[in-house]
């Protein structure tokens, strides 16, 4: 349960304010009424982007030392938690509807915008650390469900109640003190990259 409980948390923080967090908003106001098109779109694009960046991360633990391993994991995090603290922008043209429906257009608009964001970097990341791919995607989606459902729900309304800024430093928190615990060989208890470097 730890990868599921550790990859929804730290991608449902890092997702308030991101750049697909804004294109939510943007793709529920421009497709009135089509809210659950949207959130299929995103669900689908998420779960496919996040599998393949899991994915990832497990190929590169299994041809890296876990030793340099625990450096590249750790630093990452930092790098995750500064990159957080960052405020997110969205291209006007990353939200441009196409004539190709709600579904397809949300698709792939959003897994393009995930494409090198610090959620899928983390998801690689987590991928890299744990030996569950599937509980790691599992996480990583749920996590981006929970900060983009409402978001498309609400829309615009929820932009202007909700401490988004104070909720980038939550989540640019957690990405440091799970690089420092890394770093310093701890897991809540657990023997650091054990399980991956006997599995």
């Amino acid at each position: 349960m730890e990868p599921l409980i550790t990859s929804f948390s730290m991608v449902a923080i890092a997702e308030i304010g991101d750049k697909t967090q804004l294109l939510s908003f943007v793709l529920a106001t421009r497709f009135l009424g089509q809210h659950w098109r949207v959130i299929a779109g995103i669900f689908v694009a998420t779960i496919l982007n996040h599998a393949c960046a899991a994915a990832a991360g497990d190929w590169v633990t299994s041809h890296v030392s876990p030793e340099l391993m625990r450096w590249i994991l750790g630093l990452s995090f930092l790098g995750f938690a500064a990159w957080t603290l960052v405020p997110d922008t969205l291209d006007a043209d990353d939200a441009k509807p196409s004539r190709y429906g709600v579904f397809l257009t949300t698709l792939g608009l959003f897994f393009l915008a995930e494409m090198g964001d610090k959620t899928q970097l983390a998801t690689v990341a987590l991928g890299a650390r744990y030996s569950s791919l599937a509980m790691v995607t599992i996480g990583t989606t749920l996590g981006m469900m929970a900060a983009n459902i409402p978001a498309v729900l609400i829309g615009e309304k929820l932009a202007t109640r909700f401490p988004i800024s104070k909720m980038r430093f939550v989540a640019a928190a957690m990405f440091a003190i799970f690089g420092i615990l890394i770093l310093l060989k701890m897991n809540f208890g657990l023997d650091l990259l054990s399980s991956r470097a006997t599995g």
